[in-house]
């Protein structure tokens, strides 16, 4: 989990455009995704300022800041320029008071400007900050997009997690990490995995070692990022063990606060795991559309048993 992103890395990821305070780039960070529009502090009024949050000046801000005199400007937007504050933004490239650079100069804050109206600005920054400041958790696993399904692959070592993977490559699906996928929680219902970034692109294969999907198969056979969709835990089959035969068993994993729906399939000679997953993927597309073979063949099954209800007596 990152704790805090620097104003320069979020002017990098943002398009940010920087006015003044260039040197402080590195130096000022963001601790926390909300974003302010001051609105009370520009008349004086500071008991909850949030000091800590990205300071954004819209249309609405800059006009207001305009009818002030020049000496209430100053003290005002010094005021708000406490150390603890990361940054001034200005949406719509709106032309920034001299008062503005002053105070901002005083206490080195760093002031930026977007061309993206206030909104657009606020959202987006908001979401790549949930992104870099959410909490994450590694599990052991394989992340790979099936047809736009994220499928996540576990099971334990040895088990065959990687190889599916390669042949799933060579299906023409895409890799997202292997061996260890690196997850947060983007929305109540979304989590969403990655690789950590000294394993992205890179596969184990026992025997041949390190390979480099990207490399070898082209841009088209990774992505960065998916959203976790689908967990297929595989496990070494046993002849004791009863397994789901009719899908009808629903099973989950909790990640963070998400409920992500299981399958479990049982790994034995002979079987194809690659098209079995992939089989699984389309299943369980087909399901959120609102397919469900099972309930079809239970509709089947139920006509038939009522069928021969009523044929019986007949007999």
């Amino acid at each position: 989990m990152t704790d805090k992103v620097s104003v320069a890395q979020l002017a990098k990821a943002t398009n940010l455009t920087i006015y003044s305070g260039e040197d402080y780039l590195d130096k000022r960070f963001v601790t926390i995704s909300d974003i302010s529009r001051p609105g009370l502090e520009l008349t004086g009024y500071f008991k909850f300022y949030p000091k800590e949050r990205i300071q954004l000046f819209g249309m609405t801000e800059i006009s207001f800041s305009n009818n002030m005199t020049s000496e209430e400007r100053l003290v005002v937007l010094t005021q708000m320029a406490s150390p603890e504050t990361p940054m001034f933004l200005v949406s719509r490239e709106l032309d920034i008071p001299k008062e503005m650079v002053q105070a901002c100069e005083k206490n080195h804050v760093p002031i930026l400007r977007s061309k993206l109206p206030t909104t657009r600005l606020a959202s987006l920054l908001t979401e790549y900050l949930d992104q870099q400041l959410a909490k994450r958790q590694s599990i052991h696993g394989v992340l790979v997009d099936i047809y736009g399904v994220g499928v996540m692959i576990t099971g334990d070592s040895g088990v065959g997690k990687s190889e599916t993977a390669l042949e799933l490559v060579q299906r023409g699906h895409r890799l997202i990490a292997d061996d260890r996928v690196d997850v947060y929680q983007q929305d109540e219902q979304t989590v969403i995995g990655e690789a950590p970034l000294i394993l992205r692109h890179l596969l184990e294969i026992r025997g041949i070692g390190i390979i480099d999907i990207m490399n070898l198969f082209g841009a088209g056979a990774v992505r960065e990022f998916t959203p976790i969709d689908l967990i297929v835990h595989l496990e070494n089959w046993s002849p004791d063990k009863s397994y789901d035969r009719l899908g009808s068993g629903e099973q989950q994993q909790q990640i963070f606060d998400v409920a992500v729906p299981k399958i479990t399939v049982p790994v034995k000679v002979g079987r194809n795991l690659a098209i079995i997953i992939e089989v699984a993927a389309m299943n369980f597309r087909a399901k959120s559309m609102g397919y469900d073979a099972t309930k079809v063949f239970e509709a089947n099954l139920n006509k038939l048993i009522e069928q021969n209800g009523v044929d019986e007596p007949n007999a």
